[in-house]
């Protein structure tokens, strides 16, 4: 039985001789902490717990540009994932790349995003500056939570690139660091915490972790250009000319210009990069969603009452857990389902070292749903 075992583990990775020289194989795969003996290699282990942890199931609720927003085709935060995912793998597998490990970045990358998406990110980060814990930065969450949180055993190849993507950022040459050691990867996390916009200075210590970044934008691009037009935000020939001619008027064509320029300007290169001409339209595409989509009312409505609600529910919460006994409330029949899911997670978060109740605070709130945070405010603040 255990010949056959170890015969199935190397068939699970003998595609593996064929990766490109600058690839990412999982015999180089770091745990940061010990792992049981297992069939699967480290990444692909790494997919099997991002995908059945809780963060990833709350993927399903969570606003990626549109909150309030009453249409089944928009996008959510479930599905940008995995569009990522598959443009990553695309580009990964044309330039012999490890698909696994760029499975497990993608699908993991955006478990840290709070309910109502970069707004409540922005509204999380301020209540921190103002409480002087640090920052909040959705990347830096992600791995808190699949580290810290829930504590699963995941690479540390995997968290890098989930800390290292930033989507916000255009680069016309991705480039990774292979020298970067665990304390490092350690020093990049915490500094995420500590030093305001921080995580623009992080390069991934893999090229996977490059093929996501870069494939967070095409993956946003020209799908957040569709969601747009369905809510008569903008309209198609409102696309500028320049970037329309270059890479395209719709999202079909969007990605498969910018994947395909990719590959062809990465291929048996240690970085990936983009022609000057896809770039240039790139970056005016954009800079025109930003103008008229993101920036747009329909995308900011109902931004000023999200706004008193993160911080009238964040410091009820204070209050309140200041106010209580959690282990004695916990043996109590009289509490709430609400109020039980909240002294549980505060209750085990506490027993962390150097646990921090304000930071604990932030990190509920930033795990909640669209749909939950609002039940909280309707229980709590209504």
């Amino acid at each position: 039985m255990n010949e056959i075992l170890e015969e199935a583990k190397q068939n699970m990775i003998l595609k593996e001789k064929d990766l490109s020289p600058f690839a990412c194989k999982s015999q180089e795969g770091i745990w940061l902490k010990e792992d049981v003996e297992d069939i699967r290699p480290i990444f692909f282990r790494d997919i099997d717990r991002i995908i059945h942890s809780s963060g990833y199931a709350r993927y399903i609720d969570k606003t990626q540009v549109y909150s309030f927003i009453q249409n089944d085709h928009i996008t959510r935060r479930v599905l940008h994932v995995q569009l990522v995912s598959k443009i990553a793998r695309t580009i990964g597998r044309s330039l012999r790349l490890n698909e696994d490990l760029i499975e497990a970045i993608s699908l993991g990358h955006d478990i840290g995003h709070t309910p109502f998406g970069h707004k409540g990110e922005s509204l999380l980060n301020s209540i921190c500056k103002k409480e002087n814990i640090g920052y909040f930065c959705h990347n830096a969450q992600s791995v808190r939570i699949l580290q810290d949180i829930e504590g699963l055993n995941i690479s540390m190849q995997t968290l890098d690139g989930i800390l290292a993507h930033n989507g916000e950022i255009l680069k016309n040459k991705y480039e990774h660091n292979i020298e970067k050691t665990i304390d490092e990867f350690k020093n990049d996390l915490y500094n995420t915490f500590h030093e305001e916009d921080y995580s623009r200075k992080i390069i991934p210590i893999t090229i996977e972790g490059s093929v996501v970044r870069i494939s967070d934008v095409i993956a946003y691009i020209g799908r957040d250009i569709e969601d747009a037009i369905i809510l008569g935000i903008i309209e198609r020939n409102e696309i500028p000319e320049f970037p329309k001619k270059i890479i395209g008027d719709n999202n079909s064509k969007i990605v498969d210009t910018l994947i395909k320029d990719v590959i062809i300007n990465s291929l048996e290169k240690p970085y990936l990069s983009f022609s000057e001409d896809i770039f240039e339209a790139l970056i005016e595409l954009k800079n025109w969603n930003y103008e008229k989509i993101y920036n747009s009312e329909k995308a900011n409505a109902n931004y000023d009452k999200i706004e008193k609600l993160f911080t009238k529910l964040y410091y009820f919460y204070l209050e309140k857990l200041s106010e209580v006994n959690i282990k004695e409330e916990l043996k109590k029949n009289t509490i709430t389902s609400s109020e039980k899911v909240l002294y549980h997670f505060v209750n085990k978060m506490m027993k962390k070292p150097n646990a921090d109740i304000k930071r604990v605070i932030i990190d509920y709130i930033a795990g909640q749903t669209d749909k939950f945070f609002l039940n909280e405010c309707e229980i709590y603040l209504e």
